[in-house]
């Protein structure tokens, strides 16, 4: 009984160090094969909240013949709609820096470019873990058979010494050097010590995933898996024509594409969508599910926002599987400079100025000491209101802003401080500022008078762009002279 309980508090020390809630959860014991000595072992299960992340699956396996022992992290939830990458910047001498958490699920990849060096999916099942002890456990697992190889492949097994010597310097910190965290699943995780503001050391990006990773992660991705029969037309809709119907646009029109658009969309956003100007025409096509991979229709309308630009909104539905998803894509050419928005937020008139954030827009709030990095939150259509609330659900749902007592005073009071001063931005007690900076010039705020030049609280500041910005966005690489000679010809 006594060695009963002194397992259960194994289990309980890492679920303390993990959980912003009371330990006092359920565990569940259920017994399990050994792979080791084929007698049976004890597997326990619990279900925790990570604080700033999500509900996770946390299982540990002991077996009493062989003393045979793993533990293994598993997400209780759903896969995120879009791939995350994390890149950290370790320097030499650092070494807090590696007892950074990661949380790493059984799809993500670890890389470190200065090594040439990369931990496969296959390599290192789902853990909870920390920077030093992901590459610990790397460098022990190639140590294991280096006297085997030293009988095989003498230069193999000392080409491998040499790099065990590069790999342990940077997990003590001896060495400089860069960690990847990819997961197209999205459900990998390092943890920002200085949340809820900016860490000058990490970054992340949001992708979304091609179809090798679709198919990897149990979707699928190809016609022939999806049981269509053979003869099918690629591309077609309700088993008819592939070609895009339009529908008549008026007063009967400008209805029904309202209707359609709001199938796959809120009402504050298809308000928001269609105040400024009706679509000329609203266009239905066929297209493919990106859940379950059956046919599906997207509807899409081009409208013009003054003082803005031309933009395509598009809405899909699936009636197989549910699954609805919106988008609006900016049209035309993409703008020779970045631009930087800013607006001083006073009265209820501020708080109701339609907003389009598109996904390469970063967001700045400097009375609360807030920074949401490109592609946080994605493309959105709302207002500063609206804004601010989904900015408020998502760090609730995603940080947490309530810890138990296993969370240290110090971080749990900096959050709920921050939490509160987030809310007392739509009380208006205080004047404050909105920055909304897109390198591409996609995102947009609205002003409250006719004309934009006499809105003083509205400032747009462009910039150039700089070589970092145009790389991560393929600006780089990208050559039109073929086609600029092309229309210049005509």
């Amino acid at each position: 009984m006594e060695g009963s309980t002194a397992k259960i508090a194994d289990v309980r020390s890492v679920v303390e160090a993990v959980s912003g809630e009371d330990y006092d959860v359920p565990i569940y014991e259920v017994e399990s094969l050994c792979m080791r000595c084929g007698d049976n072992g004890t597997t326990r299960l619990m279900l925790t909240q990570i604080p700033h992340f999500r509900k996770v699956l946390l299982s540990a396996f002991e077996c009493p013949h062989c003393n045979e022992r793993n533990n293994e992290v598993q997400f209780a939830g759903e896969i995120q709609p879009r791939g995350c990458s994390y890149t950290l910047k370790l320097p030499a001498g650092e070494s807090q820096m590696l007892n950074r958490q990661v949380v790493k699920s059984e799809s993500a990849t670890i890389k470190i470019p200065e090594l040439d060096f990369e931990i496969p999916p296959e390599a290192q099942r789902g853990s909870l873990s920390t920077i030093e002890g992901i590459l610990t456990r790397a460098a022990d697992g190639l140590e294991t058979l280096q006297e085997e190889r030293r009988k095989v492949n003498p230069k193999t097994a000392e080409a491998i010494d040499q790099f065990l010597l590069k790999l342990r310097d940077c997990a003590t910190a001896k060495s400089s050097f860069t960690f990847i965290l990819d997961d197209p699943a999205g459900n990998s995780f390092i943890d920002n010590p200085f949340a809820p503001s900016a860490d000058p050391s990490l970054s992340l990006q949001f992708y979304e995933r091609n179809p090798e990773q679709q198919e990897a992660l149990g979707y699928i991705a190809s016609s022939s898996q999806a049981g269509e029969p053979e003869g099918a037309v690629a591309g077609t809709s309700n088993h008819t024509t592939g070609q895009v119907a339009r529908e008549p646009h008026g007063t009967v029109g400008a209805r029904d594409g309202r209707r359609a658009i709001a199938q796959a969309n809120t009402t504050e956003i298809v308000d928001a969508l269609c105040r400024y100007s009706a679509p000329e025409e609203v266009m239905t096509f066929p297209s493919t599910c990106g859940t379950c991979d059956k046919n599906c229709e997207t509807r899409m309308f081009v409208t013009n926002i003054p003082y803005f630009k031309e933009v395509i909104v598009m809405a899909s539905t699936c009636d197989h599987c549910g699954y609805r998803n919106s988008e609006l894509k900016p049209g035309g050419s993409i703008s020779d400079k970045a631009r930087r928005t800013t607006v001083t937020v006073k009265n209820v008139k501020d708080l109701n100025r339609d907003v389009i954030k598109s996904d390469s827009a970063s967001i700045k709030i400097p009375e609360v000491d807030l920074e949401l990095g490109s592609g946080t939150l994605g493309g959105m259509v709302t207002t500063i209101e609206g804004l601010v609330t989904q900015i408020c659900e998502s760090l609730e749902k995603v940080h947490g802003f309530t810890f138990g007592d296993s969370m240290e005073d110090g971080r749990k009071e900096k959050w709920l401080d921050f939490n509160t001063r987030l809310n007392k931005l739509l009380s208006l007690k205080e004047p404050w500022t909105l920055i909304i900076d897109d390198a591409l010039d996609n995102s947009y705020i609205a002003p409250v008078t006719d004309d934009i030049k006499s809105d003083i609280q509205l400032i747009h500041e462009e910039y150039e762009r700089s070589w970092e910005q145009n790389e991560e966005f393929g600006l780089n690489d990208m050559d039109t002279s073929s086609a600029d000679a092309a229309y210049n010809t005509n």
